[in-house]
């Protein structure tokens, strides 16, 4: 499910193309690329749930305040490792992710139905998440800058 969503992201967001494509075209288009029907239903599922939590407008997701600490529930620390936790704990401290946006990566990490999970597909639904939700630009380029940053070896 991470490689059609990676492809899309890729394909349809990130590269600026047509974005009026209708979902059987859609589809059909991924069924060629060679991706399995179930899987192509499940990612775009996937995306469904990303806009109705960007159409909440934060209905579902609790603030809270600076000095707050995110507990995970079991459930959670299972899907997302210690080193994925840290990662959206750094995130949050140098202001790219907000608590509701964090609370977005979560549950989309949380939606995906994947036995496993690294921190390269955290990134990537970091990517997703702050880029469909509006006001986010500037910490979806900072999420940009620290990737390159990180793959040349910068960040630690």
């Amino acid at each position: 499910m991470m490689d059609i969503l990676m492809y899309l992201f890729e394909t349809y967001i990130h590269s600026d193309a047509d974005l009026t494509i209708d979902q059987d075209e859609l589809e059909d288009e991924l069924l060629r690329a060679g991706f399995h029907q179930q899987e192509i239903y499940k990612a775009l599922h996937w995306l469904e749930g990303l806009a109705a939590l960007q159409q909440a407008d934060g209905a579902k997701i609790a603030t809270s305040s600076a000095l707050s600490i995110r507990i995970y529930t079991p459930e959670e620390m299972l899907r997302i490792d210690v080193i994925c936790r840290g990662f959206i704990l750094f995130l949050e401290q140098v202001k790219v992710l907000t608590t509701e946006t964090r609370e977005m990566v979560i549950d989309r990490v949380m939606g995906l139905e994947t036995q496993e999970f690294i921190l390269d597909d955290l990134k990537w639904v970091i990517l997703m998440v702050l880029f469909n939700v509006p006001g986010n630009e500037s910490a979806y380029t900072q999420m940009e800058e620290l990737l390159a940053s990180s793959e040349q070896g910068v960040l630690h």
